[in-house]
C-alpha cells in the first residue's frame, strides 16, 4: 500500500486542525505508519515460515497457526491504521464543500462572500470536526479491544499448546522472535492509547472554547441590556428636591387645629 500518498493527502488537515490535532497527525505517521512499513512488516513476514510444531501430522501446524493467529497483526493494524485516518478526510471534504460554495456565491453576487475563512471552524465545520475526533477515538479503541479480545492480551508467548484435530494429541507450537513480536505489539498499542488521549483532550479543548464563547456572548448581551435599561431610567424627569407645603396650613383655623393637638400632646406626656 502507498502510504505515502495517504500522508499527502492528510496534512492538508494540519491547516484546520489544533495544536493537539497536529500531535495526533505526528503520532499517526511517525510513530505508527513509519514503524508499521520499516520494521513491523518484517517481524511478522516470516510468522506462518516459523511457526512450528513437534509434530509431523500434515495439516496440524496449519490448523494450530490458524488457532493461534485468527488475524495477523500486520493486517489488523493496517485496517486499524486506514480507518482511524479516514474521518480526517471527512474535515478536508467539508472545507472543500465550503469553498466551492462560497466561490459560487461570490460569482453570484458580485465579489461578496458567504464565508469570511472556509476553514475556520464555526456551524457545520466544527460539528464535523468533533464528529471525526469521536470517530477516531472510538476507531481506536475498539482495535485496541479486538486485539485484546483474540489474543487475550498483549502478550506474545513462546511456546503455545494445541490439541485440535488432525493433530493426534495436544502439541507444542513454537513462534519465531516472540520477544520483538512482544515489544513491537507493546509499542503500536501504547501508541495508539496516546492517540486516543489526544482526541480526548482536543474534544475537552473545542467543547470548552466554544463553552467559554457562548457564555461570552450572553454575559456581553446581559451587560448591553443593563446598560439599555440604565439609559432609560436617566431619561425620565427627575423628582423634586423640595417637599410640596400645603397652603392650607397658614390658614388660622388650620394654626389653631395645629396650637390644640401640641397642647394636648404636652399634656399627655406630663
Amino acid at each position: 500500500m502507498n502510504w505515502t500518498g495517504l500522508q499527502s493527502l492528510l496534512s492538508g488537515v494540519n491547516k484546520y486542525s489544533t495544536v493537539f490535532g497536529r500531535v495526533w497527525l505526528s503520532m499517526v505517521f511517525v510513530f505508527r505508519v513509519l514503524v508499521f512499513v520499516v520494521a513491523a512488516q518484517r517481524v511478522w513476514g516470516d510468522d506462518n515460515k516459523d511457526f512450528v510444531c513437534n509434530t509431523r501430522q500434515p495439516g496440524c501446524t496449519n490448523v494450530c497457526y490458524d488457532s493461534i493467529f485468527p488475524i495477523s497483526h500486520i493486517r489488523l493494524w493496517a485496517l486499524q491504521l486506514i480507518f482511524v485516518t479516514c474521518p480526517s478526510l471527512l474535515v478536508v471534504a467539508h472545507v472543500k464543500y465550503r469553498e466551492e460554495k462560497d466561490k459560487k456565491y461570490s460569482q453570484a453576487h458580485e465579489g461578496s462572500h458567504l464565508y469570511a475563512n472556509p476553514g475556520k471552524k464555526r456551524g457545520g465545520l466544527w460539528w464535523t470536526y468533533l464528529l471525526s475526533l469521536i470517530f477516531k477515538a472510538g476507531i481506536d479503541s475498539a482495535f485496541l479491544y479486538i486485539l485484546y479480545y483474540i489474543y487475550d492480551g498483549f502478550d506474545m508467548p513462546q511456546l503455545s499448546k494445541c490439541s485440535l484435530e488432525p493433530c493426534p494429541n495436544t502439541v507444542d507450537c513454537f513462534i519465531s522472535r516472540p520477544t520483538e513480536k512482544k515489544i513491537f505489539t507493546l509499542f503500536m498499542v501504547v501508541t495508539s492509547a496516546v492517540c486516543i488521549f489526544m482526541c480526548l483532550c482536543e474534544m475537552l479543548y473545542l467543547i470548552g472554547k466554544r463553552t467559554y464563547k457562548v457564555l461570552s456572548i450572553h454575559h456581553a448581551t446581559e451587560r448591553m441590556a443593563a446598560v439599555e435599561r440604565c439609559d432609560v431610567t436617566d431619561q425620565k424627569a427627575p423628582k423634586s428636591r423640595y417637599i410640596r407645603i400645603d397652603p392650607t396650613l397658614g390658614s388660622n383655623p388650620s394654626l389653631s387645629r395645629m396650637k390644640k393637638a401640641q397642647t394636648i400632646g404636652e399634656q399627655s406626656t406630663i
